[in-house]
C-alpha cells in the first residue's frame, strides 16, 4: 500500500483568540443601549430610584455583556481543543506511517546468474564484470525460432533442450541457497514468489520447476504467494512482517517471446522478517521501496528522496546506484534526479544492467537486488536501486543497507 507523507492532511487552523477591543466595544455599546432604552422607555419615577434606574441602565446590559463573553470564551475553549485533537490523531497517524515505511527486509541468501557468469565460476567474477561495465550483449540465435537478433542468454547453445537449460538454471539457484536454508529448522515455512517470464507454457516450465525442487534437497515446506516484483515485497512489508515465514525469491526471464534486446537472467533471494527472524545473521537489509506515480521528472524525484528517507541515509553516503529494466527514454529523468540527490553516479558508481546484458524483464528489481547484495558482502556500502518493469507502470526506487550499519 502506498504511503504518501506528502497526502496527510494539514494542521488544523489555530482558533482566533477574543478580540479585546471588539469586547470592549460591545461593551460600551450595551451600556451606552441600556441607558438610551432606560430614559426612553422606563418609568417616569425612575430616575428618582437612581440604584433602579442605574440597575436596568448598566447592570443588566452588563449581565448580557458577560454571558455572551462567557459563550465565546467556552468557544474558543472547544474550538482549541478540537484543533488540538485533529493535530494530535494526525501527528500518531504520521507516526504510525512512519513507522510502516521504515520496515525493512532482512535479505539472508542470494543467487545470481547473467549471461556474464558461468555455473562453475565464482561469484566474484561475475560480480566483477558486472561492475566493471563489461558487456554480454550481443547478436546470436535466439532459443525459440534459431533467428539471429542482439540479447544475452545463459547459455548460448541454441541447439540444447530449453527444458533442460531451465532445469539446470533453477538447479543452480536452489544450490546456492541450499547451504543458507540448511541452517533453519526442517519446519521453517517459506513462502515462495515465483516470478517468471518465458516463452515456454506455463504447464512446462511448472512441470520443471516442481522437479527442480525436489531434487534441491530442501526441507523446509513452501506455499505460494501472489504478486510480482517489488509491488509483492511492499506488499508483504504491510501485511506479512510480523510472519514467522521467511519470503523466497526466484525470479528467471528465460527464453522470451521476444527477445530483442533482452537478457536472461536467474535470481535467487531469501528474505527475512526482522521481528521473528533471529537465527541467521542477515548480509544487508532492503528497505521500502517506492514508486512512481506518474513517469514524471517530478515524481521520480519524489520517490527517490522518499525512499532515501525510509532508511534515512544521506544521500552522499551511497555508494552505488544500480538502473535495471528501464526505458531508455527515462534515462534523461534519472540524470536529472541525480543532479537533484546527489549519489555515486561515476563509474563503477552506476551500473546500468540493461546496456550490459539486456532487458531482464520481470528479474529486473531482483537482479539489482542480488548484484548489490553481492558487492555488499564484498564490503560494499550503501546501494541504491532504479528498476522498471511493464511499460504502463512506474519506476521504482529502493535502497539497501549492509546490515553492519
Amino acid at each position: 500500500m502506498p504511503i504518501r507523507l506528502d497526502k496527510m492532511p494539514l494542521l488544523a487552523r489555530s482558533p482566533q483568540r477574543p478580540r479585546f477591543l471588539f469586547w470592549l466595544g460591545l461593551l460600551l455599546l450595551c451600556c451606552l443601549l441600556g441607558t438610551v432604552g432606560t430614559l426612553l422607555f422606563g418609568d417616569e419615577t425612575l430616575p428618582e430610584r437612581p440604584s433602579d434606574f442605574w440597575t436596568l441602565a448598566l447592570g443588566i446590559p452588563f449581565l448580557a455583556w458577560c454571558v455572551l463573553g462567557f459563550g465565546r470564551v467556552l468557544l474558543h475553549v472547544g474550538e482549541h481543543a478540537a484543533a488540538d485533537g485533529w493535530d494530535d490523531a494526525r501527528e500518531e497517524d504520521m507516526n504510525r506511517k512512519i513507522r510502516q515505511g521504515r520496515r525493512s527486509q532482512q535479505v539472508l541468501g542470494v543467487s545470481l546468474q547473467t549471461a556474464l557468469g558461468e555455473p562453475a565460476d565464482d561469484p566474484e567474477i561475475q560480480l566483477d564484470a558486472l561492475l566493471s561495465g563489461a558487456t554480454a550483449l550481443k547478436s546470436q540465435a535466439s532459443r525459440m525460432d534459431g533467428a539471429t537478433l542482439r540479447h544475452s542468454c545463459l547459455s548460448c547453445d541454441a541447439d540444447e533442450n530449453p527444458e533442460a537449460i531451465l532445469l539446470s538454471i533453477w538447479a543452480q539457484t536452489l544450490a546456492d541457497l541450499a547451504p543458507t536454508l540448511a541452517l533453519l529448522p526442517a519446519d521453517q515455512p517459506l513462502a515462495l514468489l515465483l516470478d517468471v517470464d518465458t516463452g515456454l507454457p506455463e504447464k512446462q516450465w511448472r512441470r520443471v520447476w516442481k522437479q527442480a525442487w525436489r531434487e534441491s534437497g530442501i526441507r523446509q515446506p513452501i506455499t505460494s504467494v501472489d504478486g510480482r516484483g517489488l509491488a509483492a515485497l511492499d506488499y508483504w512489508l504491510d501485511q506479512r512482517i510480523g510472519d514467522r515465514a521467511m519470503l523466497l525469491v526466484v525470479a528467471v526471464q528465460f527464453a522470451p517471446q521476444q527477445p530483442q534486446g533482452t537478457a536472461e537472467a536467474a535470481v535467487g533471494l531469501l528474505f527475512g522478517n526482522r521481528l521473528t527472524q533471529t537465527t541467521l545473521s542477515p548480509i544487508a537489509y532492503l528497505h521500502r521501496p517506492e514508486q512512481e506515480r506518474k513517469p514524471t521528472a517530478d515524481d521520480l524525484l519524489y520517490a527517490t528522496r522518499q525512499a532515501l528517507d525510509w532508511v534515512p541515509v544521506e544521500s552522499r553516503l551511497i555508494e552505488q546506484v544500480w538502473r535495471v529494466g528501464i526505458d531508455g527514454r527515462r534515462a534523461a529523468a534519472i540524470a536529472g534526479v541525480l543532479s537533484e540527490v546527489p549519489m555515486s553516479v561515476n563509474r563503477p558508481g552506476l551500473c546500468n544492467l540493461d546496456a550490459m546484458l539486456g532487458h531482464p524483464g520481470c528479474a529486473s528489481p531482483w537482479l539489482a537486488v542480488a548484484a548489490g547484495t553481492q558487492a555488499i558482502r564484498r564490503g560494499a556500502g550503501p546501494q541504491f536501486i532504479y528498476s522498471g518493469g511493464a511499460a504502463a507502470a512506474g519506476l521504482w526506487g529502493t535502497v539497501l543497507m549492509p546490515a553492519s550499519s
